[in-house]
């Protein structure tokens, strides 16, 4: 066991999220402009490999690259040569910092260093050994919790670090998986919820939402799971610009069948619900998984036949026709887009956003005809000016799977 004096010389290197060099308290590196230079550099590849050493060609590529320098092994001894100085100015112990061994560059045995990434890596790996469950399940949370940021996130362009932080992300992927397993064993589910957002946070867009709506059905917190479903969906449109992954829709979905309400009457069921007055105008704007059952639903209420549906694709298009991807006007394209269908249709049908400047439309009980006129009422709320954009309207017949004949395909180009 160290003592306080032990603890205190230690020299402290963050490599997840900003990189940073704490020594007794004082930070040699800390923000965003000294992470980027020669010494930060340098620093960031001998520490994290201190244990083997990096080679003179190695540490010259990552320190010069392509750069076209005279004569790079002077150059590089006097990055060293800077470094060492900034080392001793800093109040480290005056010692040789950076040695040489077997024609390797190596960080001194003489100051200690406490690396997040390694701890990290020792905690996983003490966890993949461990046979005692509990024991297990307190290496794999320790080793979640160290894990505070993308590797070396500044440097997303540098070979060694990006290929190391791919990697570490992978580990930080497994450690959650298998803490999420031991937690459900123990029906631990708020340590479970409280992991599951922590790895939302640190990974977005990668359905650790799932592990935060598990937790919270099984704590019975319906109210709560129904808001980050809700929520999900709508940040994986607005981020990606399409809907969830299978894995995210399918879980999410089987989940939120397992939602139990506590006993009523029909009544109070009955009002419950029932829509807002605030939301009820205009067409009906819903969740793409709640958008897919009404679709489902319509299919199954046409095999009684009697009804004409329509099912219509509204995509934001540049000046040229083509689909707009990315941008950023096309945030806000797309929610002026939203709110000119729901104006421009019915109540009783049903919106949704697909993807970025993309909606989807359920028409119901409606005609070919009324499509088009459906159309221009939507280009004359959206149409601003001498506006360039337009939308581009893909609209096919929802035809019942008892019947045997397709539906067909039209596609029209308006307000270009």
């Amino acid at each position: 066991m160290r003592t306080k004096g032990e603890e205190e010389n230690i020299l402290r290197v963050q490599m997840f999220g900003k990189f940073s060099m704490v020594w007794n308290n004082h930070t040699i590196i800390g923000n965003s402009k000294s992470g980027e230079t020669q010494f930060a550099y340098l620093m960031q590849v001998l520490l994290h490999n201190r244990k083997r050493g990096v080679s003179r060609d190695r540490m010259e590529q990552i320190l010069f690259g392509d750069r076209d320098v005279t004569d790079i092994h002077h150059a590089m001894r006097s990055v060293i040569y800077n470094a060492k100085k900034k080392l001793k100015a800093a109040g480290l112990p005056n010692v040789n910092y950076i040695e040489q061994r077997d024609g390797m560059f190596c960080w001194t045995e003489q100051i200690p260093v406490s690396e997040d990434a390694w701890e990290f890596e020792q905690a996983y790996e003490a966890a993949e050994k461990e046979s005692d469950p509990e024991s297990r399940l307190r290496l794999y949370m320790e080793g979640c919790y160290l894990y505070t940021g993308e590797f070396l996130g500044a440097q997303t362009g540098v070979l060694w670090a990006a290929q190391e932080a791919r990697r570490y992300r992978e580990i930080f992927c497994d450690c959650v998986e298998k803490a999420v397993s031991l937690l459900r064993e123990v029906q631990d589910y708020p340590q479970m919820e409280k992991l599951g957002l922590y790895a939302a946070k640190l990974d977005p867009l990668a359905d650790w939402e799932t592990v935060m709506m598990e937790a919270l059905v099984f704590q019975g917190r319906d109210e709560d799971a129904i808001k980050l479903y809700e929520s999900t969906m709508e940040l994986y449109f607005r981020e990606q610009g399409l809907h969830p992954s299978d894995r995210l829709m399918e879980l999410l979905n089987t989940l939120g069948t397992q939602i139990r309400h506590g006993y009523a009457g029909l009544d109070s069921i009955q009002t419950m619900l029932m829509e807002d007055e605030k939301e009820a105008e205009g067409g009906y704007i819903c969740a793409y998984p709640v958008f897919q059952g009404i679709y489902h639903a319509v299919e199954r209420i046409m095999d009684r036949g009697g009804q004409s549906v329509y099912l219509m694709l509204c995509t934001v298009v540049d000046s040229k026709g083509n689909p707009m991807k990315d941008g950023a006007a096309l945030e806000e394209l797309s929610q002026r887009l939203g709110e000119a269908i729901r104006c421009s249709v019915r109540r009783s049908d049903a919106i949704t956003r697909y993807g970025k400047g993309q909606y989807l439309v359920l028409l119901i009980n409606t005609t070919r005809e009324n499509c088009n006129v459906i159309q221009k009422r939507i280009n004359g709320r959206f149409l601003v000016g001498r506006q360039r954009t337009g939308i581009s309207y893909h609209v096919n017949s929802v035809i019942c799977r008892a019947c045997e004949e397709g539906g067909s395909t039209w596609k029209d180009l308006s307000g270009i």
